[in-house]
C-alpha cells in the first residue's frame, strides 16, 4: 500500500488568517481553526495533513529573529514526522522570514515552503485558497521517489520560488512577489511544472542541522542624491554596527566625492562589514564597470552580485551568528551557500 505525504501546516499569522473586528473595522489575526473553516477543500487531499499554531499569531511586520528562530525549531522538531512543511505567513516579511529559514536550514532535503495571500481567506475573492492548495501539493510532490523541491520556497499566485531569491515587489495585485534574478523553479495551471534544472540538490546522506545563532546588529544604508557626511558618519557610529547593506545606484555605484570615500574607509577601518547591493530589482552589481564602484571596491566594500537585500540582511545575521573570523565571514558573504546568488 503507498504511504500518503504527510505535511505539516505551519500557521504563524499574517492577512491570510485575518478578519474585520466589529469594534474597529480593522484587520486582525484569528485562529487556525477559522482559517480551516474556510478549507473545506484540504479534507479531498489524500494526505496526513497536521497544523499547528503560533499562538498568539504574528502580524508580519512584527516578525523578529525570535520568530525565524521558533519557525526553525518548529521545522526541525517534527522533520522526521513529515514529508514536507507549509508555513502561513503574512506577505509583508515573507522574503526575510523565507531567506532566512534558508540559512538556518543546513542540509535541507524536504521543501519547505511560505504562502499566504493578498486577501483573507474568509473573503470571496481570496487568493488565499489557490496559494495553499497549491503549496501542498508541491510540497507533497515527488521525483523519482524523492521530494520534488528540498528547499526554502515562496509560493504565490502561480509561481514557486526561491525562498532568498525573491522580493514582495506589489502591494495591491495578486502577484506580488518577484524573483528577477533567477527563474521559477515550479508553476501551476493545470498542471504543475517544475523547473528541475534550477532546483538544489541536496547533499546525500547529510542529516539537517539547524543555526539558531543570529545576530541583528546590522543596518542597511540607502543611498540617494544629496546624501551628507553627517549622516553617514552618525549612521556608522552606532553602537554594536557590525555590518551594513549599502544600497547602491545601479551596478553598484555611489558618489567618489573624498568625502563619501573617506567616511565609507572610516567605517571599513572599524571593521564594519559593508556589502555592496543594487537597489534596482534586477541585474547585478558589478564594481569594476565603473569608476564610482571600482572606488567602494577599493574602500573595502564588498561585492554583493545580485544578492537581494532580504537576503543580503539575513545572510549577514546569520554568519555573524556563527562567531566566524571577519576574513572568513567576508569569502562567505560574496559567496553562495544556498543558492542566494549566482
Amino acid at each position: 500500500m503507498e504511504k500518503k505525504p504527510s505535511i505539516l501546516l505551519i500557521y504563524t499569522g499574517g492577512t491570510i488568517g485575518m478578519a474585520y473586528r466589529p469594534d474597529t473595522n480593522l484587520l486582525a489575526p484569528v485562529n487556525f481553526e477559522e482559517i480551516s473553516q474556510q478549507l473545506p477543500e484540504l479534507k479531498r487531499f489524500n494526505y496526513n495533513l497536521r497544523a499547528v499554531s503560533f499562538d498568539p499569531p504574528i502580524d508580519s511586520s512584527n516578525i523578529d529573529p525570535s520568530t525565524w528562530v521558533r519557525i526553525a525549531e518548529t521545522v526541525y522538531e517534527n522533520y522526521q514526522s513529515f514529508d514536507g512543511f507549509v508555513i502561513l505567513h503574512g506577505t509583508d516579511t515573507m522574503a526575510y522570514s523565507a531567506s532566512a529559514l534558508s540559512f538556518m536550514l543546513e542540509d535541507l532535503d524536504k521543501p519547505v515552503i511560505f504562502t499566504g495571500s493578498q486577501l483573507p481567506i474568509g473573503i470571496l475573492r481570496t487568493d488565499g485558497k489557490e496559494n495553499i492548495i497549491s503549496a501542498i501539493e508541491i510540497a507533497a510532490a515527488t521525483e523519482n521517489g524523492k521530494p520534488a523541491v528540498p528547499e526554502v520556497c515562496i509560493f504565490f499566485q502561480n509561481s514557486l520560488f526561491r525562498g532568498n531569491r525573491t522580493t514582495k515587489f506589489n502591494a495591491e495585485y495578486f502577484n506580488a512577489f518577484i524573483s528577477a534574478n533567477y527563474p521559477p523553479l515550479a508553476e501551476t495551471g493545470i498542471d504543475i511544472k517544475f523547473n528541475f534544472e534550477a532546483i538544489l540538490k541536496p547533499a546525500k546522506g547529510k542529516k539537517l542541522k539547524i543555526n539558531t545563532r543570529l545576530d541583528n546588529n546590522i543596518g542597511i544604508l540607502k543611498l540617494f542624491p544629496g546624501i551628507k557626511s553627517n549622516l553617514l558618519r552618525s549612521f556608522f557610529n552606532i553602537p554594536g554596527l557590525k555590518a551594513v547593506v549599502l544600497e547602491t545606484f545601479g551596478s553598484g555605484n555611489a558618489p567618489n566625492a573624498g568625502w563619501f570615500l573617506d567616511e565609507i574607509k572610516y567605517a571599513t577601518s572599524k571593521g564594519v562589514i559593508l556589502l555592496n547591493v543594487s537597489q534596482c530589482t534586477a541585474g547585478s552589481v558589478d564594481m569594476t564597470k565603473y569608476e564610482t564602484g571600482k572606488k567602494l571596491l577599493e574602500a573595502g566594500v564588498l561585492n554583493g552580485y545580485n544578492i537581494t537585500t532580504e537576503a543580503a540582511v539575513t545572510k549577514l545575521m546569520f554568519l555573524l551568528g556563527q562567531k566566524l573570523k571577519e576574513k572568513e565571514i567576508k569569502l562567505f558573504i560574496s559567496t553562495p551557500i544556498r543558492g542566494e546568488i549566482n
